[in-house]
């Protein structure tokens, strides 16, 4: 997953100076000059305060007007609520309140995820304990952009 303000000549332009991971405050930028920067949300979310975007001296990067990316949160079926464990990790990290649970039969709860809600931040993805949760860009936003 690529920085937030990815432009779409990311990869002709990224130099991998790693001036991104270095800016970054939360520290989830990670990566080298071949492989080139990566967001990783497994120990903490983005708060999109593009200090990554400011920082990149090769415009591979840009500060948006309105922060985010296409990335949504996804649930796989290791998800331990879905299989029987009472846990709402995820919902209680969400501030956008995109993760709600839907009571089955049962017993279980199976989390739903809102993708106009969801911004994609990860705060959803360090605090599962099953390491249940992934990101993924919806078909629709890739129909979109073909």
């Amino acid at each position: 997953m690529r920085p937030p303000g990815a432009q779409p000549e990311f990869v002709r332009l990224c130099d991998g100076c790693g001036a991104c991971a270095r800016a970054c405050p939360q520290g989830i930028i990670a990566g080298n000059a071949s492989a080139g920067p990566e967001v990783r949300l497994d120990t903490r979310a983005c708060t999109f305060c593009q200090d990554c975007a400011r920082a990149c001296p090769t415009g591979a990067l840009a500060v948006m007007e309105q922060p985010g990316w296409d990335w949504r949160a996804t649930v796989d079926a290791t998800c331990l609520s879905m299989n029987g464990i009472a846990c709402r990790a995820c919902e209680d990290a969400c501030d956008e309140r995109a993760i709600r649970f839907r009571l089955m039969i049962g017993g279980r709860a199976a989390p739903g995820i809102d993708p106009d809600q969801c911004t994609g931040c990860g705060a959803c993805a360090p605090v599962c304990p099953s390491g249940s949760i992934g990101f993924i860009v919806p078909e629709i936003v890739q129909e979109v952009r073909a």
